[in-house]
């Protein structure tokens, strides 16, 4: 994962720099720090699950020996949880200056079996993973965009906010209104030197989608035929999935100061699956 994040950016391109990266522990959030390690950034990452996050810490120092590194369990879900996390990463690194809201899931569901009690999960998770992270750390991005000439937040959406799935109603309306809360939060947070953008994933290979081919009706198929029929059911264009290190990299530039200018906007990373300009 170093050399691909070093074939972009030089290997101390984000020397000096401190991110945060929510949900870090697995897949997309667990490739943004191997490239944001690799481009010499400290980085502090956090997961609600201790056990995942102490092997993804492992694997990681493992990687990066003489990384400045930092890790705490944290529901982003809980506003003191990540209050703390905000403080202990500011005591353990630094201030940060770029913040990756990771953290989500998708659910399915119709509007037909979607109580009430299922809509305010996931409007809840969708949102408030956003919410409270922003707020702990606004005032360090504000803090450090003063001192180096940049801060960023990033947040992993999802192609649903553009392109919607009866299949998943509630997490289709969840992520249109994160995009909504993207643009706002660019708007606002404008003065203050602070960009936020965003990317709109579609199909990427996932332990969600790894449980489903462990599941598969014809176990003679490997995981590349499995995905590449998926992929060709789904009609995307580039006839496979997309890989988290795919995503991340569309993360590390939008934090990164090479998007400087670059603010309420959102990178579609699905394959040519979007049928949105």
């Amino acid at each position: 994962m170093t050399t691909q994040a070093t074939s972009f950016f030089a290997a101390d391109a984000l020397a000096g720099r401190v991110a945060v990266v929510t949900g870090g522990s697995s897949g997309i959030g667990l490739a943004t720090v191997e490239l944001l390690l690799g481009c010499g950034a400290a980085v502090a990452l956090c997961g609600r699950d201790a056990g995942r996050l102490g092997r993804a810490v492992a694997g990681l120092r493992g990687q990066f020996p003489d990384a400045k590194l930092f890790a705490q369990a944290c529901d982003v879900l809980d506003g003191a949880s990540v209050r703390a996390f905000a403080a202990a990463s500011e005591a353990a690194l630094g201030p940060a200056s770029m913040l990756v809201n990771n953290a989500g899931q998708g659910r399915v569901s119709t509007f037909a079996n979607t109580g009430d009690a299922a809509w305010t999960e996931e409007l809840n998770l969708k949102f408030f993973s956003v919410i409270h992270p922003t707020r702990a750390f606004l005032p360090q991005l504000a803090a450090q965009r003063a001192v180096l000439g940049d801060a960023s937040i990033v947040c992993a959406n999802s192609l649903l906010a553009r392109q919607p799935e009866p299949h998943m109603v509630a997490t289709s309306a969840a992520r249109a209104g994160l995009l909504n809360l993207v643009r706002s939060m660019a708007t606002e947070f404008a003065p203050q030197g602070v960009r936020v953008n965003g990317i709109l994933i579609g199909l990427v290979e996932s332990g969600q989608w790894r449980r489903r081919f462990e599941a598969r009706d014809d176990m003679s198929q490997d995981w590349s035929a499995w995905s590449g029929q998926l992929a060709q059911n789904k009609h995307i264009p580039l006839g496979r999935l997309g890989l988290p290190a795919e995503a991340a990299r569309a993360i590390l530039f939008l934090a990164s100061p090479l998007a400087s200018y670059t603010t309420g906007s959102h990178i579609d990373i699905s394959g040519g699956l979007s049928r949105h300009a």
